[in-house]
């Protein structure tokens, strides 16, 4: 094993005893950079970076690389009527996607949603394990397990109660490393008890960054204010959380988790105990700075300094 990990381990058993969400003294952000060319660099170490929370510089305690640290992935899959026919066509990908993606010590479950949440695999290093679960799921012979309380949706689709309870209730409460989820839809949303600010504030409060694969189904190729919408809401819950936002239709599935797979790679993992420990409910806004001139960091916004649960 390398050095790298077992520190970021240690510091885990340490500090993470509670999930962040109720312990914001130690703040954790995953997050890639890239040069001036766009590509991504991925042999920088602690003291080529620099972090700033509300302006006021901060102290790096734990520093690593993606190669040193466990990978814990969500598949958030939308099987609303506008979606459910996307995801088919493209299992091969999905599970070559994950063949690159998860190594060992990785492990990721896959969540279907309409107006129900069914996690329809759970933690697992398999690909195929993953990909059959989802087979299985697109059958609809199996009752699977629902994620989050239960609700009377009326309509179709949980988007955002998708994204929040699998965080809460799925990556909250692992093991500190990278988090992520990969969320397959149209950024529309009908029928969640959640609204968008609730899925990006956890989301940032425990560090999981947010990958969309968008493809809009748009009649007639006239774009609705809906799809408008859902493609905003897609853009803006990648960026405020520091991942990244593809649309399906333009360059294709298998680019897509390629470049996921890259940028899930080629990242950094730190951490730093802020300098501001009040819990007053306030956002604190983060800026991670590249001391090498041409680099560009890209990183969630921030968080919310929330009171500790009792």
């Amino acid at each position: 094993m390398r050095i790298g990990y077992w520190i970021w381990v240690l510091a885990g058993i340490c500090f993470a005893q509670e999930p962040i969400r109720v312990q914001v003294n130690l703040v954790n952000i995953g997050f890639s950079v890239r040069d001036a060319g766009g590509k991504l660099v991925s042999e920088l170490t602690q003291d080529d970076f620099e972090v700033f929370e509300d302006g006021a510089p901060q102290k790096i305690a734990f520093f690593a690389r993606s190669a040193d640290v466990p990978l814990t992935l969500g598949l958030i899959v939308d099987f609303s009527g506008s979606q459910a026919s996307f995801i088919k066509a493209h299992h091969r990908d999905l599970e070559n996607f994950l063949k690159d993606v998860l190594r060992p010590q990785d492990r990721a479950f896959l969540l279907c949603f309409g107006n129900r949440l069914r996690l329809a695999g759970d933690y697992s290093p398999s690909p195929k394990g993953l990909d059959e679960a989802l087979r299985n799921f697109e059958k609809g012979k199996i009752e699977f397990p629902s994620i989050g309380p239960p609700e009377r949706r009326i309509l179709g689709t949980a988007f955002y109660d998708a994204i929040y309870y699998s965080i809460t209730e799925k990556l909250a409460d692992v093991p500190r490393g990278r988090r992520a989820l990969v969320i397959f839809s149209d950024g529309e949303d009908n029928s969640s008890a959640h609204h968008m600010m609730d899925a990006v504030e956890a989301a940032q409060v425990n560090d999981v960054r947010l990958f969309t694969v968008r493809y809009t189904d748009v009649h007639n190729g006239v774009w609705n204010a809906r799809n408008k919408y859902g493609m905003r809401v897609m853009e803006r819950i990648a960026r405020e959380t520091g991942g990244a936002d593809f649309d399906a239709r333009e360059r294709g599935l298998d680019q897509n988790f390629k470049e996921i797979g890259q940028q899930l790679h080629f990242s950094y993992e730190l951490a730093y105990h802020t300098t501001n420990p009040v819990s007053d409910g306030t956002f604190r806004k983060i800026v991670i700075r590249a001391r090498q001139p041409g680099l560009a960091v890209q990183a969630k916004t921030g968080y919310y300094a929330r009171a500790a649960n009792p």
